[in-house]
């Protein structure tokens, strides 16, 4: 363990935007980690007022010994997801792994190292979950200090579990592509067939909660976490340990743990190395033929090369990628099943008519495809390779122009194709259907658009692993999270506008202000490629 410590103290040295901060002399970087602090304890306040609200409810209605109970899954889920979608690119097929391998460390010693930094950049958002819940959790059930001694312990315990079988889960999936040519498509294949099983499960949960009265789902929800608890057995030694100070669900929770986490190291440092190495390798066929060699034009060529990044990254092609392929299925199931359905079953008897949602049908469709834009990290994604691009007859200008346009070869057909078939299942007209198409097509050149402003005014090319910008970077976050609840906003406003206006005359307003909007964003990015040419 001094190795993985020693390891591990380096790692979160040469990434700590503290250390950055201060011993960084550019003014426009300390102003970066500055924003990015503030949006970061936004993100928490807001976390921790939600985790308090929903104590708070639970309180009310006497359910106070369950609010461990729904501490503990929450932050196992946090720590599943968390740890899943940062396996690939922090723990397998990483930038630096030929410099770690070059040092005198064992592969299960950088293998333990990068889970546990996977861990201490996670652990703020644990904590945060559960300290708020804790504190609900004490003024309702007039908690002890010892009380409060054993969940601040536990909770640094609790999410070690699905953190381990997030990464073995990743562990399988990096082993099954490492055998593979096409390493990445395998690895994007498998990781897409998991992530909608989990979200058809999200799907199977919801229905179980359903009911109508509000005290009602809350007792039902009591009831569901229970029996979670029981089945999911690290929930249920939470709960006992904090509820009813049982030293034994304390001692099981605690060493089962960490015996589970060792366990599965040994496995995964005996093919670590191994599956590396695969990854990072690549495929050459003994039977090459220098083909014609075809001429495309400078911003086709662009394009083409953002192609080619896309396809060689498994967590590119996830992020890029999920909302397209969810848009595809969402528009192929209203073909088939009754939208009338549909709409009972999301709104639970909410008087609301599919002739009223039909105006925000092009901002359903845009929740889909416009929640990532490529153009927010891929400035930033040339990294250290940066310089290649300065130094090439080209000028900044037609650089963003590729990347603008590959985000729209991305969005825009996956987008059309969905609102032509809600349009249709809805019964929207021809003008509506119309309509439809072009704000939708706008919107995704407004998302392609602003998201290369955020791109490229909060670029960081000092990364060492694409996580860090294609999943955490500052610009994904200042364009992600103000567009998702603008659109959220955006579609209440719609449909109550079509509660008394024409259907027609809303849409063509709406053309109208996001032309302007992306119009505004495109410009905004002209003028930051003149701020940075040579």
């Amino acid at each position: 363990m001094n190795k993985v410590s020693i390891l591990l103290k380096g790692l979160l040295l040469s990434t700590s935007q503290w250390n950055i901060y201060k011993n960084c002399k550019d003014k426009k970087k300390k102003g970066r980690i500055v924003g990015n602090t503030i949006g970061m304890v936004i993100l928490f306040i807001t976390l921790i007022g939600y985790c308090i609200a929903q104590c708070v409810g639970y309180g009310m209605y006497g359910l106070t010994d369950s609010i461990p109970v729904m501490c503990a899954i929450v932050v196992s889920t946090l720590g599943f997801v968390l740890t899943f979608f940062k396996t690939n690119g922090y723990l397998f097929n990483f930038k630096e792994y030929d410099m770690l391998m070059a040092l005198p460390f064992k592969p299960g010693e950088v293998a333990m190292c990068k889970f546990l930094y996977m861990y201490i950049k996670s652990l703020p958002w644990y904590m945060s979950v559960s300290l708020s819940m804790m504190a609900a959790y004490g003024v309702y059930a007039k908690a002890t200090l010892l009380t409060y001694v054993v969940w601040v312990i536990l909770s640094l315990v609790l999410p070690l579990l699905p953190m381990v079988a997030a990464t073995f889960i990743g562990f399988i999936i990096a082993k099954v592509g490492s055998g593979f040519k096409n390493k990445t498509m395998v690895q994007t294949v498998v990781t897409f067939i998991f992530i909608f099983a989990i979200f058809g499960l999200r799907f199977f949960i919801e229905k179980m909660f359903r009911t109508d009265k509000t005290a009602e789902v809350v007792q039902t929800v009591s009831e569901k976490t229970e029996q979670a608890g029981k089945i999911y057995l690290p929930v249920k030694w939470f709960a006992g340990a904090v509820n009813d100070m049982n030293v034994s669900y304390i001692l099981l929770l605690i060493v089962i743990s960490i015996a589970v986490s060792a366990v599965v190291f040994m496995i995964v440092g005996r093919s670590y190395k191994k599956i590396n190495s695969a990854l990072k390798s690549h495929a050459a066929s003994n039977s090459f033929v220098m083909g014609e060699r075809k001429n495309r034009s400078v911003i086709g060529t662009l394009v083409f090369k953002e192609f080619r990044r896309m396809t060689g990254s498994t967590i590119y092609m996830t992020n890029a990628l999920v909302g397209q392929v969810m848009c595809l299925i969402a528009g192929i199931a209203v073909i088939f099943v009754n939208v009338d359905d549909i709409l009972e079953k999301m709104l639970m008897g909410a008087p609301l008519t599919k002739e009223m949602l039909s105006p925000a049908i092009p901002f359903v469709v845009y929740f889909f495809v416009g929640m990532v834009a490529t153009t927010a990290f891929t400035p930033s994604l040339e990294g250290k390779n940066y310089w290649i691009l300065q130094s090439l007859p080209i000028t900044k200008k037609t650089m963003y122009q590729g990347k603008m346009l590959y985000n729209m070869l991305l969005t825009v057909p996956f987008a059309v194709f969905a609102t032509i078939t809600f349009s249709i299942s809805m019964g929207s007209s021809l003008l509506s259907s119309l309509l439809s198409i072009i704000l939708v097509t706008l919107l995704c050149a407004f998302s392609t658009a602003w998201g290369c402003v955020c791109g490229v005014k909060h670029m960081r090319l000092d990364w060492e692993n694409e996580v860090e910008v294609i999943k955490q970077g500052a610009a994904v976050a200042i364009y992600l999270f103000p567009n998702m609840l603008s659109t959220m906003a955006l579609i209440v406003l719609t449909v109550f506008l079509g509660t008394f206006l024409n259907k027609d005359l809303i849409l063509l307003i709406l053309i109208v202000i996001v032309a302007v909007l992306a119009g505004f964003s495109y410009n905004m990015v002209l003028k930051l490629s003149k701020e940075q040419a040579p």
